[in-house]
C-alpha cells in the first residue's frame, strides 16, 4: 500500500493486543488468588462468576492499556530524540521508514495472545518483540547516522532504558521494603 498513513494504526492494535494478552493472565491469577484467600465465594454471592471474570478483565486490561500506552509515549520520545542528537537526517526520512517496524509488534502481540497462560511467556515474547523492533530501527536509520551515531544511538537507548527500568526497580523494592518494616510482626 503507498498510502503512508496506512500502517498509522498499528500501534493502538499492539497496545491493545499486548493489554488483552496480560490482561488475561493477570485475571487467572486474580481469580485463583481470591479463590485461595476464600473470597471468591463470597463475591460469587453478589455477582454472576461472569461477571466477575468480565469486571477483573476490563480492570486488569486498562491498567495494562495504560502502561503499554504509557511506555509507547516514553518509546516514541527516545526514538524522536535519539535521532535528534545522533542522525545527520534533517528531513524526517529515517522517521519515516522506521514505520514499518510497526508490522514486527503486531505480530510479537498477536502472538502474545497464545501464551495467557505463563507469565514467562508473555515475558520472553514482549521482549523478543522489542528486541527485533530495535534491530529492525537501527538497521532502518543507520544509513543516516555515520558509525560514531550509530553506536551513540544504540547506547543512548541502552542507557535510558537501563536507569528507566533501574529507577522503577529501586522504587519498588523500596515500597516493598517500607510496607514490610510498617508491619506489627
Amino acid at each position: 500500500m503507498k498510502n503512508t498513513y496506512f500502517f498509522g494504526y498499528f500501534p493502538f492494535i499492539t497496545v491493545v493486543l499486548f493489554s488483552l494478552s496480560f490482561g488475561l493472565y493477570s485475571e487467572i491469577r486474580l481469580l485463583d488468588l481470591f479463590d485461595s484467600l476464600g473470597l471468591y465465594q463470597g463475591m460469587l454471592e453478589f455477582f454472576s462468576e461472569t461477571g466477575i471474570k468480565i469486571a477483573l478483565l476490563v480492570v486488569m486490561f486498562l491498567v495494562f492499556f495504560m502502561l503499554f500506552s504509557a511506555l509507547k509515549l516514553i518509546l516514541d520520545t527516545m526514538v524522536e530524540m535519539s535521532l535528534l542528537l545522533f542522525s545527520k537526517d534533517s528531513e524526517g526520512t529515517g522517521l519515516k521508514s522506521i514505520r514499518m517496524g510497526t508490522i514486527i509488534y503486531v505480530v510479537g502481540a498477536t502472538v502474545s495472545l497464545v501464551s495467557t497462560q505463563s507469565i514467562m511467556g508473555l515475558l520472553v515474547i514482549f521482549l523478543l518483540t522489542n528486541v527485533a523492533a530495535f534491530i529492525y530501527f537501527v538497521y532502518k536509520v543507520s544509513t543516516n547516522l555515520s558509525l560514531l551515531g550509530l553506536i551513540g544511538l544504540i547506547f543512548f537507548h541502552i542507557f535510558i532504558w537501563s536507569i528507566f527500568l533501574l529507577v522503577v526497580a529501586y522504587s519498588v523494592l523500596k515500597l516493598y521494603n517500607s510496607i514490610i518494616n510498617s508491619l506489627p510482626i
